[in-house]
């Protein structure tokens, strides 16, 4: 199974674990050309959940919530102002959140997803340098 394949894997039930717990899922893998994307987005009520999803080999070094670097937690947050952008719609309607799903694999099946609820916000995130935004 190659790296793609272990990402959609991991998508796709991270998707199922939302679905379960009553999100609608609105975009998988929604992208800003040059900017960045966006593994899941979700509501909830008046929620709006930008999901990070890694997959991980159980064992792995490095956790997915802490391969998430502020460069990438950036990129996530320019690309969410970029879909209300695109969708004409006031990110001031919304409680937005920043989740990040781990997915814990062995012999290529899912084994259990740590999922963590606003794992980062936009404090102390600078913008000023996406060209679009």
């Amino acid at each position: 199974m190659n790296k793609r394949e272990i990402g959609a894997m991991g998508e796709t039930a991270v998707c199922r674990y939302l679905e379960e717990r009553g999100y609608t899922i609105l975009e998988r893998n929604f992208t800003a050309a040059r900017v960045g994307e966006i593994d899941i987005i979700a509501s909830k009520g008046e929620e709006l959940h930008f999901v990070e999803v890694k997959s991980r080999k159980i064992g792995s070094m490095v956790s997915g919530v802490e391969s998430v670097t502020l460069r990438k937690q950036k990129r996530i947050i320019a690309t969410t102002y970029y879909y209300f952008k695109r969708y004409d719609m006031n990110e001031g309607d919304w409680y937005i959140r920043y989740d990040i799903a781990t997915v814990n694999l062995w012999k290529g099946r899912v084994i259990d997803i740590d999922y963590l609820e606003a794992a980062f916000d936009e404090t102390d995130i600078d913008l000023s340098d996406v060209s679009w935004y």
